[in-house]
């Protein structure tokens, strides 16, 4: 029997995605019940909930004519009513913190059922307020720290003590080792709680329930150690993620749970670069916003360029200027916008059997956004200096015509304004800012001048290929943003399985 889940804080289900894919062929993991309060990631969840229902290579060809496009959900449900039944049961849009502890607590039970001593929960309660981002916005706001956001732990912590699984996941993001309310390092503060529940709960004593934190990274010997609070953050990039995301994932394991970690993660000798997992997708043109828009009309206004004052001052030389000529001619006007579903042929070099469903028999997700004249102008001179210098530009680095009208501009703080994603290396850490607008996400490619798709941000996030994102396209890059990869979350799911015997 597959060992039982619990997600809570689930988003659109990159956690329990890596625990519920199969080792060796079977499901070691299965989710019984996923929390999550946003609608739209829920609606994710609760497709791929559906998705699950099936035996590995066994989902219904009906499941691929949804994401094709070709029926609705309701007739996709409505075929399988038994799957589409257990999916809505499996999935639940609820806020915690604001529904009932009862209601909570009635839906882990009546998920668990007689398998309430073998199970395991997972999860990270949402950690904006925690992010270098959040932190920074609110840094002068009085509000920071009444910010509900910072507690929202006590939601998973209450489930631990009343629930007592033999062992847990929690994820966030690295910020929340350095973040301090009320002059107390909150770090330090969730750390007791998650060891003695019973205790932080007032619902016990510290020696009825206690339990032990176990970092991923290191080896058995080095766990005897004294832990610091740095051995818990996993650097992404280490572990075959083609993605620079640090984040704090901890371990615990009941105390008197008789099976301790043996393995631990294994790091790639070289990490794994971004056009390992994007270069075989379609090729795309970005769009043009507040104007008409057609292929042609995009072509022109990037090949403007060749004629801008900027491109012949004296600041724009040599091998540069070559380039910026040379991959400006290079512009095509044959170039697609993509759509939610694209037919396609191609496999990544990285983890194809991972990406690739054959089934699928194309792409989802992947269309592009449109950009105004000035930022195509911009996003090409930066994509183009990120290819011969080999860093991307700083705001110092442009032509001034190319700087934009903002009175900020010259702010240290926005240097980095206009980010390339590297070829030749993992990205940068795919966040949920990545919603808002594409400046900091812009393809190393500037012959396709744009910001990377959602499918491209789910590739980097590790995401299968038949992982259909719901929502309007803001909304999908928004739940990409917030997950946890996938992939990592595989390895870590093979580590906690050797807990269970």
């Amino acid at each position: 029997m597959p060992i039982p889940v619990i997600d809570l804080f689930a988003g659109p289900g990159g956690l329990g995605e890596g625990f519920s894919s199969p080792q060796n062929g079977k499901r070691v993991f299965k989710i019984k019940l996923s929390i999550e309060k946003d609608p739209i990631a829920h609606q994710t969840l609760e497709l791929r909930a559906f998705y699950r229902e099936f035996p590995p290579k066994e989902t219904p060809d009906e499941y691929y004519e949804y994401l094709h496009g070709k029926i609705t959900r309701n007739e996709l449900f409505a075929k399988f009513p038994t799957s589409g039944k257990q999916a809505v049961n499996e999935a639940w849009c609820a806020e915690l913190g604001k529904e009932s502890d009862s209601e909570v607590d009635k839906r882990i039970k009546t998920a668990l059922g007689g398998e309430g001593k073998n199970w395991i929960l997972i999860g990270g309660p949402p950690c904006q307020a925690y992010s270098l981002l959040g932190r920074w916005r609110q840094k002068a706001d009085a509000k920071f720290e009444k910010d509900a956001r910072h507690f929202l732990y006590k939601e998973y912590l209450r489930v631990l003590a009343v629930h007592k699984p033999p062992v847990f996941v929690m994820e966030n993001v690295k910020g929340l080792l350095s973040t301090t309310v009320n002059k107390e390092r909150i770090f330090d503060r969730i750390h007791e709680d998650l060891r003695y529940p019973l205790a932080a709960t007032g619902f016990g004593k510290k020696e009825d329930l206690e339990y032990e934190f176990y970092p991923l990274t290191l080896t058995v010997g080095e766990v005897a150690k004294d832990l610091t609070p740095q051995d818990f953050i996993i650097r992404a990039e280490d572990f075959g993620i083609p993605q620079a995301r640090h984040r704090l994932i901890i371990v615990g394991v009941r105390s008197d749970w008789p099976h301790k970690p043996k393995e631990f993660l294994e790091k790639r000798k070289t990490p794994v670069p971004i056009e390992d997992v994007i270069d075989d997708l379609p090729r795309l043109r970005s769009g043009l916003s507040k104007q008409p828009d057609s292929p042609e009309l995009w072509q022109a206004a990037v090949r403007e360029i060749c004629n801008a004052k900027w491109l012949k001052n004296n600041k724009i030389t040599g091998e540069l200027y070559d380039a910026l000529i040379s991959d400006n001619k290079c512009v095509g006007s044959t170039l697609k916008r993509g759509s939610l579903f694209m037919e396609y042929s191609e496999k990544p070099k990285y983890a194809s059997k991972w990406f690739i469903d054959s089934k699928l028999k194309g792409i989802c997700n992947h269309e592009t956004r449109s950009h105004i004249r000035a930022d195509l102008h911009r996003y090409f001179f930066a994509a183009v200096f990120a290819k011969e210098n080999g860093r991307s530009p700083t705001l110092d680095d442009f032509p001034t015509p190319l700087l934009p009208k903002h009175e900020n501009v010259h702010d240290d703080k926005f240097g980095d304004r206009f980010r390339v994603q590297l070829a030749g290396r993992p990205s940068t850490t795919v966040v949920s800012h990545i919603a808002k607008d594409g400046h900091y996400y812009i393809h190393y490619d500037s012959s396709q001048c744009r910001s990377l798709t959602v499918r491209e941000a789910a590739r980097l996030q590790t995401f299968p290929d038949n992982y259909f994102f719901e929502g309007p396209r803001t909304e999908q890059y928004h739940q990409v943003g917030n997950a946890v990869p996938p992939l990592l979350a595989k390895q870590i799911a093979e580590i906690v399985a050797g807990l269970f015997d």
